[in-house]
């Protein structure tokens, strides 16, 4: 496997990267006053929000039923501490959650990594947690993942093999890792390799322990839930390539919800019961204890730097 050395050289090349970068733009609906990078409360209350019903999303998974079940004991603790009546969305890709914020149909969600900027600047996300571990570290890391046998032993064996990855908002399904082959290795996609697109981190996983991928791009906090749930095996797959730690899951509202209900949801965050609920049976698994608290201006800096790095564009049109 290779060391992480690599892809934090990439960051060093950053600058050199950003000349020809779109820019990053906030969605003229929204207004930043403070600086922080994320919408602003509405100073008229007649445009703020207090729904009868909150909507929660987590961030799209191949079995959203599972994950209803464990969110439900957070969801009524959420219940408890609002007053008001949760409910579970599940979301099949990563764009319509994004629109669902944006439309006004969904209140409270986990979005993955990459798709934290896209849902800020376009939805009016604010995140303001995310899942640590005990000892208030935090984070992934990408792995490029084979299978044994597959021929494919180094990175630069993936020219003229199919690699998946999930989606292109995804920060370790795609954008981190296009930015890091292209960067360090020369390896375009369609030109080099064979870029698939198989959705969540779960297929690709499971696509290329079932040899229907050469490779993938992958998160390996998912990774880690699946080898505990014994989805997969760990003699299915070789890791290529892990880089450095990400940030994981943000989780928060939309802006304009009342300021007081807010405050709520925060409060329903971090005074939830960890031991014994079935949150944390399923992240234990990949290290997680707490929600620590975060802001976006600090915490997904690495991310936009990758975004523009990949000169990506948050278009809300």
């Amino acid at each position: 496997m290779r060391s992480r050395h690599p892809f934090r050289h990439f960051l060093l090349l950053l600058p050199a990267l950003l000349l020809a970068t779109a820019a990053q733009a906030m969605d003229a609906r929204f207004t930043d006053a403070d600086g922080d990078l994320v919408a602003d409360t509405p100073t008229d209350p007649k445009d703020w929000v207090d729904p009868k019903v909150l909507i929660f999303a987590y961030t799209p998974v191949e079995d959203p039923a599972v994950y209803a079940k464990v969110w439900e004991g957070f969801l009524k603790h959420m219940e408890e501490v609002t007053g008001k009546t949760v409910q579970f969305f599940p979301v099949q890709s990563n764009a319509a959650q994004i629109e669902a914020m944006r439309a006004g149909r969904l209140h409270v969600a986990g979005f993955n990594t990459g798709s934290n900027p896209l849902a800020v600047n376009c939805a009016g996300f604010v995140p303001f947690t995310m899942m640590a571990r005990a000892d208030g570290s935090f984070g992934y890391e990408m792995e490029i993942i084979t299978y044994p046998g597959s021929g494919i032993e180094t990175i630069e064996d993936l020219k003229g093999r199919t690699l998946a990855f999930t989606a292109p908002t995804s920060n370790s399904g795609y954008k981190a890792p296009s930015a890091l082959l292209e960067a360090e290795y020369g390896l375009v996609a369609e030109r080099d390799f064979n870029p698939a697109f198989s959705g969540k981190h779960d297929n690709s996983i499971l696509g290329v322990a079932n040899k229907d991928y050469d490779a993938a791009a992958i998160a390996n906090s998912v990774l880690n839930r699946m080898i505990a749930r014994d989805v997969v095996k760990p003699a299915q797959l070789v890791s290529l390539y892990k880089s450095q730690t990400f940030p994981t899951t943000g989780y928060g509202y939309v802006y304009n919800l009342k300021p007081e209900l807010q405050e709520k949801i925060k409060q329903a965050f971090f005074t939830f019961p960890w031991e014994g609920s079935a949150l944390k049976a399923e992240f234990e698994k990949s290290g997680e204890a707490q929600f620590l608290p975060i802001t976006y201006q600090t915490h997904w800096e690495v991310i936009r730097k990758i975004d523009e790095a990949m000169k990506v564009s948050y278009d809300c049109k």
